[in-house]
């Protein structure tokens, strides 16, 4: 899917020679395929003179998607850390061994995005992709993608999507999460914002190297290794960590639909998350 996405942005690319500037935004597992893409499309930044002193850190020195501008990467429920981890497929009800038996079916029903969203793949004794996508190998620059852009996001449901969980979608740990008892009883009393009712938590986090974390922040009793090292490779740029609940709305129980508005009637709740990613959009 990531080769395709990428294919299809290159032949968007050939038919608009004035483009300029590129943002992507992905729902669910459409935001893994996007990170897929972006270090697929990823161009390093041209060096003019071997002995130019030029601050690599500045903004001219970024490289390009696709030889155009990077400016916004969001994603919205998406399962950064996998779905292999405990309550990261929240229908699965947190029960071990419910999640075990899924870890064995799952690639008989999703195939291989089945076996990368559990981190079974072992494609010619590799590591899985989700772990192999925290770093720029070969022609692929996956991690050099992600910090191109000037903005990276993730809109999170922190409560009633069945399908992504909390901690993975806003790529986290157990310990990082922010209490429910002290914003959702103001979301319930009193949203944090009339004009975004369903925004009820906006963390800005900055970049931080693994070798830099509290380690004491690592004790996670729902994490295994390998999500610990994605949580850690992923916090080497830095995320908006946007949390949405819908526990008030008639329809939440559909909340991995309605926090993108899938259908535009059914779904109209989640209405102001769209707005909200739309006034805080960068151009």
């Amino acid at each position: 899917m990531g080769e395709r996405l990428a294919q299809e942005v290159l032949e968007v690319i050939e038919r608009k020679p004035n483009l300029r500037k590129i943002s992507f935004v992905a729902h669910s597992v459409g935001g893994l395929v996007a990170r897929y893409a972006i270090g697929r499309l990823y161009r390093p930044p041209k060096i003019e003179n071997e002995d130019s002193s030029a601050d690599t850190s500045s903004e001219n020195s970024r490289g390009t998607i696709a030889g155009l501008e990077a400016i916004n990467f969001i994603t919205v429920a998406t399962p950064h850390l996998g779905s292999r981890g405990n309550k990261q497929v929240p229908f699965l009800f947190g029960v071990t061994a419910f999640e075990k038996a899924a870890n064995f079916v799952i690639h008989l029903i999703f195939r291989r995005t089945g076996r990368h969203l559990f981190l079974n793949d072992n494609d010619e004794g590799r590591p899985p992709l989700l772990r192999r996508m925290l770093e720029d190998e070969d022609e692929n620059y996956f991690m050099s993608a992600l910090r191109a852009f000037k903005r990276r996001v993730a809109y999170s449901n922190a409560c009633y999507d069945h399908i992504v969980g909390w901690r993975t979608s806003s790529i986290r740990r157990n310990s990082e999460l922010p209490k429910k008892d002290v914003f959702f009883v103001k979301q319930w009393e009193d949203s944090l914002d009339e004009k975004y009712p369903h925004i009820v938590y906006h963390e800005h986090c900055k970049a931080c190297d693994a070798e830099q974390l509290d380690p004491s922040s690592m004790e996670d009793d729902g994490s295994d290794k390998i999500e610990e090292e994605l949580v850690k490779g992923l916090s080497r740029v830095s995320w908006e960590k946007i949390d949405v609940s819908f526990h008030n709305c008639r329809q939440r129980f559909a909340a991995h639909s309605v926090i993108q508005v899938k259908d535009e009637v059914v779904h109209m709740e989640g209405a102001d998350v769209i707005h909200h990613m739309i006034d805080h959009f960068l151009t």
